[in-house]
């Protein structure tokens, strides 16, 4: 009896040795696959095939062994992603999914075009979008988007804005679609902008071209 008892014990002892073996090498015959597959969501066909051709997919090692960080790098470095993420779909391909950048305005730098996006990248564009407003000027990035922030925030709609100047003091004219520039203060840009619409608005001020409030309690309007 004890021999029997010791007989199945070394059987299932083989078996188990036997079976995780088995799995072993077939775990590794699939988990050390190459990546065959990238599948880009959010991007469509010739920016997913720029962006492919980047990764450099016959360069990628097996899903294991992939190297986040480089992978990741090579994401940020492409200007039309604002948000990404990234699933690995065992055993031998990648999904991605973007959230693409906004474009936001115009910007002429250096005598070529750009699209500045919300990710606050330029990216290059051979024809400027003429449902944008333009930039001019060597602006700074945080201030234009101080800007942007203080329009959403206030009744002035971005809609009217047609250019946008940034002088070297920090300060930003703002030029209407009815061709009526706003020079406005550093400070209090919210403020400011809902003072401006309400001038705007009203029909004493038809024929207004200029419209200067950079000093507090102070509105300058020219017209024609």
């Amino acid at each position: 009896m004890q021999l029997r008892l010791t007989k199945k014990i070394l059987f299932y002892i083989f078996l188990i040795i036997f079976l995780s073996t088995f799995n072993n090498k077939y775990f590794l015959k699939i988990g050390l696959k190459p990546i065959d597959e990238i599948t880009v969501i959010g991007l469509n066909e010739r920016e997913m095939q720029d962006l492919l051709s980047n990764l450099e997919l016959h360069n990628l090692k097996n899903i294991f062994f992939l190297n986040k960080f480089e992978l990741e790098e090579k994401l940020k470095a492409n200007k039309l992603i604002e948000n990404y993420t990234v699933f690995k779909r065992y055993p031998s391909s990648i999904e991605i999914r973007v959230s693409k950048t906004k474009f936001l305005a115009n910007v002429f730098k250096d005598g070529r075009s750009f699209v500045l996006g919300s990710n606050g990248k330029l990216i290059s564009s051979i024809d400027k979008n003429n449902n944008l407003p333009n930039i001019f000027g060597d602006y700074d990035k945080a201030s234009f988007f101080n800007l942007l922030q203080s329009i959403k925030k206030s009744k002035f709609e971005l809609s009217r804005v047609k250019n946008l100047y940034f002088f070297k003091s920090g300060r930003w004219d703002i030029e209407t679609s009815q061709n009526v520039i706003i020079k406005l203060p550093k400070e209090n840009l919210e403020a400011s902008l809902n003072l401006s619409l309400d001038v705007l608005n009203n029909n004493e001020f038809k024929n207004i071209k200029i419209l200067d409030i950079r000093q507090d309690n102070q509105v300058i309007v020219n017209e024609e």
